[in-house]
């Protein structure tokens, strides 16, 4: 009888420290995510999305576990925001323009507002973000957005006047292809991938980019000049966005840890876009590349030459009942403050 009661009370403490390890695992067992990027593996904006990753991990003690599918591997960069939103990822980083018509007062970032750099463009669209709080992201949870350095003509021939560039045959595509043609050029649309080889037929004359694609698409190889006009500068807006009943699914704790880690990788992405544009520079300076600086009142006229592009956006957002005026107000101002 006391025999069967030993291995009574032995089975059930057996019992208990199973369940007791069992729950332990189950505790400690991360939450997995998934991050869909269509930036190559190597490319700078990839390395730094990785990095985000890893911090969180680091700062929730292994909590959290995100493996990332760079080269739009998991969802190709015009559906990785539905692909959020449908739960392919769990996290996605895509551009805003990719799905136009889907963001559109966030567009304003995207204008000819004079950038001259990617630190200021990426702290401008987070205040703008956080002012106007735009109800076409009310499907995600925003972790953060960024965006490039000022986008700019680089040429074949050397431009020095809006005169240079009348009918040239500028490759650009949406809000960049309006402004093309504000200042007079033809826009010639087609995918970044085939500008090279377009340029190197003379199917385009040049192309309006960041100064890093000089270097990270090779451009600078088959253009010969740059034209630094900042006053008519444009960038492009992007995302960093969660699925929300994943977001909602995640404890207090951990959602902290998103939101402060995402906060302190605003200045690191901006830093990072302007990092590139230092490298592209160099790398068209260093094969002999003319830089063309605009005069003042050079640069003040091609400022005049994009306004209506300024003056389109706030007529289409009046049209659908969205605050374009006050936008397009905001972001001017705060951007002199930043640059």
């Amino acid at each position: 009888m006391k025999r069967k009661i030993f291995f009574s009370i032995l089975g059930l403490v057996t019992l208990c420290a199973f369940t007791s390890s069992g729950s332990v695992l189950a505790q400690t067992k991360p939450i997995e995510l998934t991050y869909s990027i269509f930036f190559p593996a190597p490319h700078k904006n990839t390395v730094l999305a990785t990095q985000w990753a890893e911090e969180i991990n680091k700062r929730t003690n292994g909590r959290v576990k995100i493996t990332m599918f760079p080269g739009g591997t998991l969802t190709p960069a015009d559906k990785c925001y539905d692909g959020v939103v449908k739960g392919l990822s769990d996290i996605g980083m895509s551009v805003v323009s990719y799905t136009r018509g889907r963001f559109p007062l966030t567009e304003v970032i995207d204008l000819p507002l004079g950038y001259k750099n990617g630190l200021a463009a990426t702290k401008l669209i987070n205040a703008y973000y956080k002012k106007f709080k735009p109800k076409e992201f009310d499907d995600t949870k925003v972790l953060y957005l960024h965006a490039h350095g000022p986008g700019i003509l680089h040429t074949k021939k050397p431009v020095k006047s809006l005169e240079d560039l009348k009918g040239m045959k500028i490759r650009s595509t949406g809000t960049v292809a309006k402004i093309v043609s504000a200042l007079g050029a033809a826009p010639v649309a087609m995918p970044m991938p085939e500008t090279y080889d377009a340029l190197q037929k003379g199917i385009a004359e040049g192309v309006m980019c960041p100064i890093e694609a000089l270097e990270g698409w090779k451009l600078g190889e088959v253009v010969s000049s740059t034209t630094l006009n900042y006053g008519s500068a444009y960038t492009i807006a992007f995302f960093v966005v969660m699925n929300k009943e994943k977001w909602n699914s995640l404890p207090p704790d951990i959602q902290k840890v998103f939101e402060e880690v995402s906060e302190e990788w605003i200045e690191k992405t901006g830093k990072g876009w302007d990092e590139i544009d230092q490298s592209g520079m160099e790398f068209v300076k260093k094969r002999g590349n003319a830089i063309i600086a605009l005069t003042k009142e050079e640069d003040e006229r091609w400022v005049k030459a994009v306004r209506p592009v300024l003056d389109d956006y706030v007529k289409a957002m009046k049209e659908k009942g969205l605050p374009g005026e006050e936008a397009l107000k905001f972001c001017l101002e705060e951007l002199k403050k930043l640059q």
